[in-house]
Parts: C-alpha cells; structure tokens; sequence
C-alpha cells in the first residue's frame, strides 16, 4: 500500500515529494514487467547513480527471499525508470560479486541500513545496475 501511495505521490508531484527516502537517499520509479502476467508494475527504489547508469539493491528489507520485482526483472530484463518526470528506458542486469564489492561501500554510505539487511539474512542481496538502452 505504501508503494502504490508513495508512486502516486511522486507522479503527481513529479518527484518534489516521494523522491527522497530516510536520510535523503534518492528514489526513482521503476516499471518492470510482470514475469507471469506480463502486466506493467511500479516499484519506487532507492538509486546510486554510477556515470549514465543506476544502481538498485533487491534488499527487502533483509527478508529470506527475493523481492517479485527482483525475480520480475530476472526474467525480463527490459524496464523504464522515472526520475523527477523524466522517462527513460533501461535494462537491468545484476553486478558481477566484485563490481557488488566496489559498489556496496557507496550504497551503504548513501543508506546505512543496507549493511543491518545484508546481516539479518543468509541471503546473497542481489545490487542491480539499470543501464540506458
């Protein structure tokens, strides 16, 4: 509920409210494709930008499993990610365990509770990086 409200709000406001989370991490928009329906979803998602790409983590909060938008761009790779109200499209691949390794210090530093999350489960966190078309 609070995904579909924060998306709402971002639209409407084109990003003024809804685009920075605890700390001022920033958040971005991203449509993926639903990997069973194939019906467009947004997820709002903390971003590191790196040059022209972005950087995303599939966190969840630390849980055991993977977030569906994760597992939905596994299996389609292709998105578009609203920042402010520009639109671009991308497509997404998960770091390689070094590049996750140069990464990780910098998106800790821009959100210190990915460390707690990477903790809190045995689960590999996978970082994604969202690169123009």
């Amino acid at each position: 509920a609070m995904s579909v409200l924060n998306t709402w709000v971002y639209r409407l406001t084109g990003g003024r409210v809804g685009g920075t989370f605890l700390r001022g991490a920033p958040v971005c928009l991203v449509v993926v494709k639903g990997r069973k329906t194939g019906a467009p979803r947004t997820v709002p998602l903390l971003y590191l930008r790196d040059g022209d790409d972005l950087v995303v983590v599939a966190s969840k909060g630390g849980m055991s499993k993977h977030p569906i938008w994760y597992l939905n761009l596994v299996a389609n790779p292709g998105c578009e990610v609203e920042i402010g109200r520009e639109r671009r499209p991308m497509t997404a691949r998960r770091v390689s365990a070094e590049e996750k390794a140069a990464l990780w210090p910098r998106l800790c530093a821009m959100y210190p509770d990915y460390a707690d999350y990477q903790a809190r489960t045995t689960r590999d966190i996978p970082v994604l990086r969202l690169s123009p078309v």
